[in-house]
């Protein structure tokens, strides 16, 4: 069973090629392939050839208070259009205000309000694109006292307004146990088992922050032995659902990528063959 993916970068696109390794799928960021031309989309369009894609967004803000970016949100329709992936997804964040477009994903407190201004931004962004978005959810360092929803109520709520499903990003639950108290396992059991379409997988460093502990989602480190734990806990509750190995910073070579790729499709196999944690039926 071939569950895993990998995201594309550039260094790797030529021995991609020329291995064609097994893969579930390649997943790119879509604000890099906005414009209209040029190498990224040559690669891109003989990638395409050999692999589904999963088009990860950004960019578009779904959880900022300003309306959303038409011209933004057209530029990805345009970009779906063109390689029609196989899924499409966003985050549970915001990154715009007053036109600025800030370097982060940065949270939001989750009320009545808050729900309310993100299902319609992701009932918009669905219109335009004409097809069901994932939405990922956030790594914490904060929690905001205003809130009226734990994050997955919150998620799961808004997938019943919108229709939409959810990326369920492992590595980002750990963190946010670690440095908010979230409860993994609860987490997990709180979110309807069919509304999740994609999983992420990632690395992340400890940090020392005025006396405390902090883990940092980095992108920058191979999947720990914690997260590939939680995995195993959301592939018995989700399914073998596709599996992105997440690496955006000290990017190893395409073996290494790979290797973590074989890992997370190993793991799904023990588990639909009947091993400790194999799903129930």
């Amino acid at each position: 069973m071939t569950i895993a993916g990998i995201g594309l970068k550039a260094r790797h696109t030529a021995e991609l090629l020329a291995q064609r390794p097994p893969l579930r799928f390649l997943e790119v960021h879509a604000e890099n392939y906005m414009g209209a031309g040029g190498p990224a989309h040559r690669w891109l369009t003989a990638l395409r050839e050999a692999y589904p894609l999963s088009i990860h967004g950004v960019g578009l803000s779904l959880g900022g208070a300003e309306p959303l970016d038409t011209a933004h949100l057209a530029d990805l329709a345009a970009l779906v259009d063109r390689y029609q992936p196989e899924l499409v997804s966003e985050h549970l964040a915001w990154c715009r205000i007053d036109g600025t477009y800030l370097n982060d994903l940065l949270p939001i407190p989750y009320t009545d309000a808050s729900l309310a201004l993100m299902a319609d931004h992701v009932d918009q962004t669905q219109a335009a694109l004409r097809r069901r978005i994932l939405v990922e959810n956030p790594s914490s360092y904060m929690a905001f006292p205003e809130s009226d929803w734990d994050e997955a109520a919150f998620l799961a709520e808004l997938a019943r307004r919108t229709g939409c499903g959810v990326l369920l990003d492992v590595n980002n639950i750990h963190v946010s146990a670690h440095n908010v108290g979230l409860d993994a396992d609860r987490y997990l059991q709180a979110l309807p088992p069919d509304i999740v379409g994609e999983i992420h997988v990632a690395g992340h460093e400890p940090v020392d922050h005025d006396g405390r502990r902090v883990l940092l989602d980095t992108h920058g480190a191979p999947v720990s032995a914690a997260v590939w734990d939680l995995y195993r806990l959301a592939l018995d509750r989700f399914g073998p659902q596709p599996t992105l190995v997440e690496r955006d910073a000290n990017i190893p070579p395409l073996a290494d990528l790979l290797a973590e790729a074989a890992q997370a499709d190993a793991i799904a196999q023990t588990m639909t063959r009947g091993g400790p944690h194999a799903r129930a039926a």
